[in-house]
């Protein structure tokens, strides 16, 4: 008969290998680095437009000559354009929220289309400002291709919902996006003395216009580009 208790004290065995012992550090994921860039792109956005909100209530709120300058006589037009602005930047920013286009998609979708009517109403607001500044063909140029690229941008992305296209629809709307946030941006250009004294404000308020969304866009395409993190 065998004796099983000195076997069993005598036998060698295996100790399995704890899967803690096993475990090392490891680069975030695609996925992880993706979703840190939106949020901090998110963030930045909210802060760029929560900075343009303050300066333009502390501003146009003063309904007076003095505060409007060249807009008093088309300043409905002004306030058109900036009741869109607004609309789109607050609606806007909440459709980059993961939780809130997993959890809740209707209101995701009902916010889409608050975006896409404020973008309706500011791009209106710009055909009138167009439409009623004397002169300065410059700056009318400028607020012509800021509108088409906004209507654009915006445009695009609509068209890749519907077809179905959800990465392509990310990628339109994030560019429609950095368009909205263009006088925003414009009004952080002017905060810096030194660019208004490269050339004369007829020509540098134009190009600063222009740059306030290609500069963000060119950004943008530049990191989409870059390779990233495995």
């Amino acid at each position: 008969m065998c004796n099983w208790p000195r076997i069993a004290q005598t036998a060698r065995v295996a100790r399995p290998e704890c899967p803690m012992e096993r475990i090392t550090a490891s680069a975030p994921s695609p996925r992880a680095w993706t979703t840190r860039w939106q949020g901090a792109f998110w963030l930045l956005g909210l802060a760029v437009a929560a900075h343009f909100l303050w300066l333009t209530a502390q501003r146009y709120l003063q309904v007076t000559p003095e505060a409007y300058g060249m807009f008093w006589d088309r300043r409905s037009w002004l306030w058109l354009h900036i009741a869109g602005g607004v609309l789109a930047m607050l609606a806007g920013a909440s459709q980059f929220v993961t939780a809130l286009r997993r959890r809740w998609p209707t209101q995701h979708r009902w916010l889409g289309r608050t975006y896409l009517l404020g973008i309706l109403l500011g791009s209106t607001a710009v055909a009138g400002l167009i439409a009623t500044t004397q002169g300065w063909l410059a700056l009318k140029l400028a607020f012509a291709a800021t509108g088409l690229a906004w209507l654009s941008t915006s445009w695009r992305g609509y068209r890749t919902i519907r077809r179905g296209e959800i990465d392509a629809h990310r990628r339109w709307m994030l560019r429609s996006y950095l368009v909205t946030l263009s006088p925003a941006v414009f009004r952080l250009y002017l905060l810096i003395p030194a660019l208004m004294q490269l050339a004369s404000p007829l020509v540098m308020v134009p190009s600063l216009l222009v740059l306030s969304w290609a500069l963000p866009l060119l950004a943008y395409e530049t990191a989409r580009r870059l390779p990233r993190p495995r």
